[in-house]
């Protein structure tokens, strides 16, 4: 059962503590593995020692972060990899008589997150800055599509860092 799911009770002192981080945060998007080093050894063709000595030393040069059953990849990672943390938002007019099938398609492409908007545009839509060349050309090709707009997010912050 999720945390969420449950009624958790917490001191003062905690809810305090969770709020310092959470205004302390920063807002990112993080590629998260979850398989087992056993799994991913496999697929290495390593020994499970091998690997963790490995994760260790991106673990030491903060490339990656690990817990029990995840590894979490850094920003610097990504960017290591040639690989884009920035984030795109793509503003997106639809056919009203299309929008469901529309909804659909775009779901399917596996965005980090879709907003349904009032106003000028129907949908607003995020991806990461690596993903966005490969989601437009896709989008493009979706039937009832009117218009899209491209926007590239330079800076994220939260009310409190302002």
């Amino acid at each position: 059962m999720e945390l969420v799911d449950r009624a958790v009770r917490l001191t003062e002192r905690q809810l305090d503590i969770l709020r310092k981080l959470y205004h302390a945060s920063i807002p990112m998007s993080v590629q998260t593995v979850k398989r087992t080093q056993k799994e991913l050894a496999k697929e290495l063709k390593i020994t499970r020692q091998a690997l963790s000595n490995h994760l260790k030393r991106l673990r030491e040069l903060k490339l990656i972060r690990t817990g029990r059953g995840f590894i979490d990849l850094s920003p610097d990672s990504l960017r290591l990899l040639g690989k884009s943390t920035d984030e795109a938002l793509i503003f997106l007019k639809v056919e009203p008589r299309k929008r469901v099938q529309v909804y659909e398609q775009i779901t399917q492409i596996n965005p980090l997150r879709l907003h349904r908007v009032t106003g000028t545009v129907d949908m607003v839509v995020a991806v990461s800055g690596a993903e966005l060349a490969d989601f437009l050309s896709k989008v493009a090709n979706i039937d009832g599509v009117v218009e899209t707009s491209t926007h590239t997010v330079l800076t994220t912050w939260t009310p409190d860092a302002i």
